[in-house]
């Protein structure tokens, strides 16, 4: 069962690996517009799952957690210095499609909205 605690090391985790991501040097994450969309712990602190976006979209996602996984060590290592860890997580880094689930929904709103003030006008 997660715990306070647990949550906030969830959101540490999210907030720094957000502002590591622009150390990374690898070609698949250096020049992309990335979203960490959630970072989901093992009960006992020792596996991250972090959940990455693209703009770009899906494939540029997946490319973009391989060269994190590929620089995974890099990132445990400063995720343990400045969040001050005993032990810091393994990183698993995993492409979400969230950023075009986003632009999906909220166009089909826009959609709804430009169809109703279309109604209420006639």
């Amino acid at each position: 069962m997660p715990t306070h605690r647990h949550d906030r090391v969830e959101e540490d985790v999210k907030r720094e690996l957000s502002a590591l991501l622009r150390e990374v040097k690898d070609y698949r994450v250096r020049d992309k517009f990335l979203t960490l969309v959630r970072v989901q712990m093992s009960g006992d602190g020792s596996v991250a799952n972090v959940y990455v976006s693209a703009m770009d979209g899906n494939s540029s996602a997946k490319e973009a957690a391989k060269g994190l996984q590929s620089a995974a060590g890099f990132l445990r290592g400063e995720l343990a210095r400045r969040l001050h860890l005993r032990k810091a997580p393994e990183l698993n880094f995993n492409a979400t499609a969230a950023m075009e689930e986003g632009a999906r929904i909220t166009k089909m709103i826009g959609e709804l909205v430009n169809l109703s003030d279309e109604e209420g006008s006639e």
